[in-house]
């Protein structure tokens, strides 16, 4: 497997959202939403993208990690761990500027297992109630 940094390939990115089945995207509004990505890692296999996540937000005060997609073929091999693992490094950096920066990821059902192994916890579990989305009425 190889890691490579900041890639942000519109077709791999959509190609990993419909393997997933969360249903890719418009190529302009990926692109958009890639070129406003802050780090991001992509993980391959005999030069094809298997695993891909990356961290949104402000840069100082706000990040988000998102997008943790490994092809299905790869799930359950540790590539979300490569992933993970440079994601929270690079978070870890990030920190350095402010250590009182706020990390957040939404989870995918039945995947915060997962998550807690990198140190995540629920919103409830530190007190700050249930996350919220806006949905259009």
């Amino acid at each position: 497997m190889i890691v490579k940094e900041n890639i942000n390939n519109v077709c791999e990115f959509n190609f990993l959202y419909d393997n997933v089945e969360w249903g890719s995207y418009d190529k302009e509004v990926a692109s958009i939403a890639l070129k406003n990505t802050l780090y991001s890692v992509s993980v391959y296999e005999d030069n094809q993208i298997i695993g891909y996540g990356r961290i949104i937000g402000d840069g100082a005060i706000f990040f988000y990690i998102h997008d943790i997609m490994v092809r299905k073929d790869y799930q359950g091999k540790k590539v979300g761990t490569i992933i993970m693992n440079k994601l929270v490094d690079k978070i870890k950096e990030y920190k350095k500027i402010n250590n009182g920066a706020r990390i957040y990821l939404g989870a995918s059902k039945n995947k915060e297992k997962f998550y807690e192994k990198f140190g995540f916890i629920t919103r409830e579990e530190a007190n700050l109630g249930p996350g919220m989305i806006y949905q259009e009425k």
